[in-house]
């Protein structure tokens, strides 16, 4: 922009002009720093971050990395030139989870339809909770609820987009509490009797900690034993509850899991049902990681009975792709349960004499007030590739895995944990110095040492990234989570020599 402004004295301008233009210089070389700065994040994060031949990571100690950064805020602001190389410093040194050999989590790979629709949403910045300031979303997140509400198994229904997972699970049983006793609501929980909540060992931390969030306490979390695929075993489930009543417990729910964290099992549904019809207990299904599988014809057995559920959580930001965050809560509910139990009714937000349908007003069915757009990443991914295509991604990822295991079977040293029921391939790398010693009173202890020093090698080097944990009396083993529709078998042989090569001489 130029900008040619007469003065009075020949040179200075007067005080009332600079304050016009200023806010134009401003916004022009605002609109010029992003423009830069996206060209830096599409060159380090969607080029190289994407490239099988660039690194993971580029690993910096803790004091290292903040020096690097220069951190501090300070009182004057900084030049566009200075700015900029701290975009690229962010982008750099980040982890890089669009990465072919990023298998460290269950989100990675990059939808660039679904990217689109992310920068849509950033740049728009508005907020879901009223017609009037989000009308495309209000309908376009109706719509999608709508959809996932369908691949359930549910003609109608309620929902809403949640910031995670761990809260959509915390939805559910807060709503459990208040459909068998409302008037928590208003008197809190010295008028409510002991309630049991029930699940499985392998269930995400987030039923422990919203037990603890909401007032139930981690003592009323009961764990159903699982058989050895980590599924929880219906006839136990049946067991505790009696126990629980005996106890003078009030079982509220079960939250079942299709998909578990570490090893990815799928509780039998159908069965756990009956126990739930016959006890009269809510029935939540977590399928935050497993959810997508309802895309799949060849897979979506896996989650047989989930429509006699009473709600379920899925996130399309794991094994779809959709970005972080996009965690949808689903309900079978159609007497407004949701908006009973949360709303405030704030007079400010609300009025009951607006112009339009009131009811499009969405706000009060959350427990926030400022509530992110995470429906139209998804959206616009659906769009693109159809239902047809996220079944493809679904399928594909199973392909990989099977490959991935046929690789394993070839080579010495990796073993199983158990065999996958899903994406999740759970094994110990045992180095050749250990090999034929299983017997060795020190050999688990050791054992259990390799994936820590193997994967503090890959991170220092920037190879790659796969997790590692125990898992009960398990010393530490490796998950990889195989899903993402960019890989190839050329990345499934990369993992296992790289997990060869790293661990050779240990």
């Amino acid at each position: 922009y130029l900008f040619y402004i007469p003065t009075s004295d020949g040179g200075t301008l007067e005080p009332a002009l600079r304050d016009l233009t200023q806010p134009l210089i401003d916004h022009a070389e605002g609109q010029l720093f992003l423009n830069e700065a996206f060209k830096i994040i599409v060159e380090e994060v969607l080029h190289k971050g994407t490239d099988a031949e660039e690194k993971v990571c580029e690993w910096r100690e803790p004091e290292s990395l903040a020096l690097l950064l220069d951190l501090q805020l300070r009182d004057t602001g900084e030049s566009q030139g200075r700015l900029l190389q701290r975009v690229r410093n962010v982008a750099k040194y980040s982890i890089k989870t669009s990465h072919p050999h990023f298998f460290n989590q269950q989100f990675g790979g990059v939808d660039y339809h679904s990217l689109a629709g992310r920068f849509l949403t950033e740049a728009l910045n508005t907020n879901l909770f009223t017609y009037e300031v989000a009308p495309v979303f209000v309908l376009m997140e109706t719509e999608v609820l709508k959809a996932l509400r369908q691949l359930v198994g549910w003609t109608d229904g309620d929902g809403i987009f949640c910031p995670g997972g761990s809260t959509s699970n915390m939805y559910a049983m807060n709503l459990a509490r208040y459909k068998l006793f409302p008037e928590v609501k208003t008197k809190g929980l010295w008028a409510l009797p002991r309630l049991a909540i029930f699940s499985s060992p392998g269930s995400h931390y987030s039923v422990q900690k919203g037990a603890s969030y909401l007032g139930f306490g981690t003592d009323s979390v009961v764990l159903v034993k699982v058989d050895d695929g980590g599924r929880m075993i219906p006839e136990d489930l049946d067991a505790k509850i009696e126990l629980a009543k005996s106890q003078g417990f009030v079982p509220l729910l079960v939250s079942c899991t299709s998909g578990t964290t570490v090893l990815g099992s799928f509780d039998p549904l159908d069965c756990i049902a009956d126990v739930c019809d016959k006890h009269q207990l809510w029935m939540h299904v977590d399928a935050a990681w497993g959810g997508s599988v309802l895309f799949s014809k060849q897979h979506r057995h896996l989650m047989k009975g989930v429509e006699r559920a009473k709600s379920v959580s899925w996130n399309p930001h794991k094994m779809l792709l959709a970005g972080l965050q996009c965690s949808a809560f689903l309900l079978q509910d159609t007497t407004n349960l949701l908006k009973r139990c949360n709303c405030a009714n704030a007079s400010y937000l609300f009025q009951q004499d607006k112009f339009y349908d009131v009811n499009l007003d969405i706000g009060d069915k959350s427990v926030q007030c400022s509530r992110k757009v995470d429906c139209l990443k998804l959206w616009l991914m659906w769009k693109a590739v159809g239902s047809t295509g996220l079944e493809h991604r679904v399928d594909k990822a199973f392909l990989h895995v099977r490959y991935l295991l046929e690789q394993m079977k070839k080579r010495d040293g990796f073993q199983l944990v158990s065999t996958p029921e899903f994406v999740n391939v759970c094994f110990w790398f045992i180095p050749p110095s250990l090999r034929g010693k299983e017997g060795n009173a020190d050999y688990q202890d050791k054992l259990a040492k390799v994936a820590p020093v193997i994967k503090e090698r890959m991170m220092k080097e920037g190879t790659m990234m796969v997790g590692y944990q125990p898992l009960g009396d398990l010393g530490n083993f490796f998950r990889v989570t195989v899903f993402s529709p960019h890989i190839c078998h050329k990345d499934m042989d990369f993992f296992l020599d790289e997990i060869e090569r790293l661990g050779k001489c240990l």
